[in-house]
């Protein structure tokens, strides 16, 4: 049995192993059996963020119900990179595009902080776990980053892990080269990149950013970019210096 790209490709939370069986829940039953319009024997590919990736045959199926068997692995699991993301929250179409690309990108998290200038208090957690399960599954990644609760801009900072390099994208720092900046990251700490509010960091969050033990500031250039934008623009910098992209 054959699995390639144009395959179905679904993300469980099921444990996944050879031969096992599984029934798929309401929602992934109709989309193989109504939208897909798959039958018996398709081939439907299956990760759970744990164990790699499974080809799986569409075993014979009633009209609302889906059963599949495990056949073989396709690719045994990564680990997600050493990246997170922080950001202050938008309104909801653009931060759906927001955190789509972030997980494109490879975050290894995503943590919405609060900030003076947030224009978003509250989030729709399980709305944005929704958006990173489809930006995997379309994406052919392997695993869905941890989505964090929303928290104060200090309090995310003080639990940041212990070593943790800030990229603090700045629209304030001089007009260097980003590249150059981020080659002072270490290979072996961690990283998370900080996305700040439409309206931009207070004096004392910028005070509290750049007296933090490991910042780098980090210039996007001499435009203004949406937050959406700059997160895009900032991953992918971040990622080709010292990521996955290196």
């Amino acid at each position: 049995m054959e699995a390639d790209h144009r395959a179905p490709r679904l993300y469980v939370d099921d444990d996944l192993k050879p031969e096992c069986t599984l029934t798929l829940s309401r929602d992934h039953s109709h989309y193989l059996l109504n939208v897909m319009r798959c039958r018996t024997g398709t081939v439907v590919r299956l990760f759970n963020g744990r164990d790699g990736e499974w080809a799986a045959e569409l075993l014979e199926t009633s009209r609302k119900q889906a059963d599949l068997v495990l056949r073989r692995l396709m690719r045994p699991q990564v680990p997600l990179g050493r990246i997170s993301w922080l950001f202050a929250p938008l309104k909801q179409a653009r931060l759906d595009y927001m955190v789509q690309k972030a997980v494109e990108m490879g975050v290894a998290s995503l943590q919405p902080v609060l900030t003076q200038h947030t224009m978003v208090q509250r989030l729709n957690l399980d709305r944005m776990r929704a958006n990173a399960i489809e930006a995997a599954e379309q994406c052919h990644l392997l695993a869905i980053p941890a989505i964090l609760p929303e928290m104060k801009l200090d309090k995310a900072l003080a639990e940041l892990p212990q070593g943790t390099i800030l990229v603090f994208c700045d629209e304030g720092a001089d007009l260097a080269s980003p590249i150059e900046a981020l080659k002072a990251v270490p290979a072996d700490r961690p990283v998370a990149v900080l996305i700040g509010p439409e309206g931009g960091f207070s004096e004392k969050e910028r005070q509290s950013l750049l007296n933090y033990a490991g910042v780098i500031r980090l210039s996007l250039g001499p435009r203004i970019m949406r937050a959406d934008t700059a997160a895009v623009a900032a991953l992918t910098l971040v990622q080709a210096v010292c990521g996955d992209l290196a």
